[in-house]
């Protein structure tokens, strides 16, 4: 085991309000929440960034939080939808080296704003913007036939 906060957690060797677990993937009350019900949901293989980040854990990570989002909607919590983040690397704000998946429970008229600076998108050279995208993917998949 290594010294990450979340690998502690999901290995019970530190404190957590744990509000799902299964064999690959560990849920738990942010400390630091935004609102109330502020879940992170970790893959419990250690990865730094979604870089190191196998796809298939991956998809079961957004899974998890797609049904932690609906369940937000009932309960006690009666929320009116939910924001899913994640925080890729310290460019993006990310604070723990663990990737992680936010689910934050929003309620209309909240004064939470996440989206500041979306609000007056524009778009950037889409032609040229779209075509490095196209190359990285392409880069993705000469590096899978590898």
């Amino acid at each position: 085991m290594n010294d990450c906060v979340f690998c502690l957690i999901v290995a019970g060797a530190a404190p957590a309000t744990k509000v799902y677990e299964d064999d690959a993937v560990c849920a738990f009350l942010d400390i630091r929440p935004v609102t109330r019900g502020h879940t992170l949901v970790v893959p419990k293989a250690h990865a730094d960034e979604l870089e190191d980040l196998d796809p298939e854990l991956g998809a079961e990570v957004f899974r998890v939080g797609h049904r932690l989002a609906r369940a937000v909607r009932r309960g006690g919590l009666a929320g009116d939808g939910a924001n899913l983040v994640v925080n890729d690397g310290t460019a993006a704000f990310q604070t723990v080296g663990h990737v992680h998946l936010h689910v934050v429970p929003r309620k209309h008229g909240d004064k939470l704003s996440f989206a500041k600076g979306f609000l007056l998108r524009r778009a950037h050279e889409p032609k040229a913007t779209a075509a490095a995208i196209r190359a990285g993917l392409a880069e993705l998949d000469s590096e899978g036939a590898q």
